[in-house]
């Protein structure tokens, strides 16, 4: 797991034709900057573990979206980024799904969750001080992206399909495939939410500053 800071620029150089194109149609410089800054990270910390230039890889992607190394399908990935930061997954020969949310606190979140959230989620934000349930719906918010994008099918699962803890350990408490899944809740900076689902049991989960001292 890396967690990187989008104000660090990033290299365009690295980026694919489809990429650049891409940050290009931002409208704001901010935004591009933020989407140079993730996915050169990402290429950067994938060609890390292939020890392959950053800019030779062939990242495909799924008919429903989820992207994958062409030429490495073993080696799973997963982007997620949100504000300032951005979160990377990487898992060999596991399915692997990561998100991360800016907390804003101007986002309706009851409203939100009483559309989207499966009734014991509804209930137990409900069941929370009011001070505390925007952490709690990003907390539920950021596991069930995290599940989601680690199953890679995109808006064809329905959020209220499956049900997530709320509390500060990550666990996916309802699904039709829970035995495959282990979720955690992520370390994430001040004002942010992040979880991971990855398949299987066992995982060994390290989170890791990038670029670390190593890296650079």
């Amino acid at each position: 797991m890396y967690l990187i800071s989008l104000t660090n620029a990033g290299d365009r150089a690295v980026l694919s034709s489809e990429e650049a194109a891409r940050a290009a149609r931002f409208v704001f410089d901010r935004d591009r900057a933020h989407f140079i800054a993730a996915h050169s990270a990402l290429r950067s910390i994938l060609a890390g573990y292939l020890g392959e230039p950053a800019n030779a890889l062939e990242i495909g992607v799924a008919d429903k979206g989820k992207p994958f190394l062409s030429a490495h399908p073993g080696l799973r990935f997963n982007l997620s980024h949100s504000g300032e930061y951005a979160m990377v997954a990487v898992a060999e020969g596991r399915e692997v799904g990561v998100d991360i949310e800016r907390m804003r606190g101007e986002r309706p979140t009851r409203d939100i969750a009483e559309r989207f959230f499966a009734p014991y989620e509804v209930a137990a934000l409900a069941a929370e001080p009011v001070d505390r349930q925007i952490a709690v719906f990003f907390a539920i918010w950021s596991r069930k992206e995290a599940y989601i994008k680690a199953r890679g099918e995109g808006l064809g699962i329905a959020l209220d399909s499956f049900v997530v803890s709320h509390g500060p350990e990550g666990a996916l408490l309802e699904a039709e495939d829970r035995e495959r899944w282990s979720m955690y809740s992520l370390a994430a900076p001040e004002g942010y939410a992040a979880a991971l689902c990855v398949e299987g049991a066992g995982a060994r989960v390290r989170q890791i500053a990038w670029p670390s001292r190593r890296d650079t």
